[in-house]
């Protein structure tokens, strides 16, 4: 039986890498994006040359109602969504005391809403079958905690618990919620901070390299899969050994 997996935030990055992990595995996958439509539209493409099926869908997570039609598109081209991967962030930089309220509110409504959003529009199927899949997309910084990312910290953090606590309401449906907390990972978001940033995030990685795309896809990958069928509400930390 043919499934569907819905990835937020996948025209690049971790997002990206997840869908194309997942479509190796034998998935079709909604490619949900903001504004690279280009970049969706080709890893979509990558996902039907895998011999699957793919549609790229526009939607801002933080909309509830494009959320909705986003669920309701993807569920007449390729099916009933029985895997949600919550992907979708932002992350941005700059002292607490000059973070204005239009920095903050967005950033939870992306982080945080937008994966309220994803999952109360995927559930109503998910319960009727009794069963599905969720992974929301943490951080350690979530865990740790981040000077100069309070915002996306507080968000990441809030992620934590939303997986938890579903995880305790859902179980008795079948349904499983788990998450993985990446890293520093070499994606757009670290690039941003410049090279000797970058060079000082290796040297605090105790496995000494950045980690990829592909290594929190393959995490992803393995909550979705029938062998974690007793895993739920887990932090899955993918960080190189960075907050042992």
């Amino acid at each position: 039986m043919e499934q569907t997996a819905l990835v937020t935030g996948a025209s690049r990055g971790i997002g990206r890498a997840v869908a194309l992990e997942l479509a190796r595995r034998g998935w079709n996958v909604c490619v949900n994006y903001l504004e690279r439509r280009d970049d969706a539209l080709a890893v979509a493409a990558l996902i039907e040359a895998e011999g699957r099926h793919a549609l790229a869908i526009q939607a801002d997570v933080a909309d509830r109602g494009a959320v909705e039609a986003m669920v309701r598109d993807a569920r007449a081209g390729l099916g009933p969504i029985s895997l949600l991967v919550n992907n979708a962030g932002i992350s941005p930089h700059g002292l607490f005391q000059d973070t204005d309220d239009a920095t903050w509110d967005r950033t939870l409504a992306v982080n945080l809403t937008g994966a309220k959003n994803t999952i109360q529009a995927v559930l109503p199927h998910m319960l009727s079958e009794k069963r599905g899949c969720i992974v929301n997309i943490s951080s350690i910084w979530g865990l740790r905690g981040a000077s100069c990312e309070v915002a996306y910290a507080c968000s990441k953090a809030a992620v934590i618990g939303l997986t938890r606590s579903l995880a305790l309401e859902l179980a008795p449906s079948g349904i499983r919620v788990n998450c993985v907390a990446p890293g520093c990972i070499d994606t757009d978001m670290v690039r941003v901070l410049g090279q000797e940033t970058r060079e000082m995030l290796v040297e605090e990685t105790p496995l000494g390299r950045l980690g990829t795309p592909e290594d929190i896809a393959h995490a992803v990958a393995f909550f979705a899969e029938e062998e974690s069928s007793f895993l739920t509400g887990q932090v899955l930390t993918a960080d190189g050994g960075f907050i042992v």
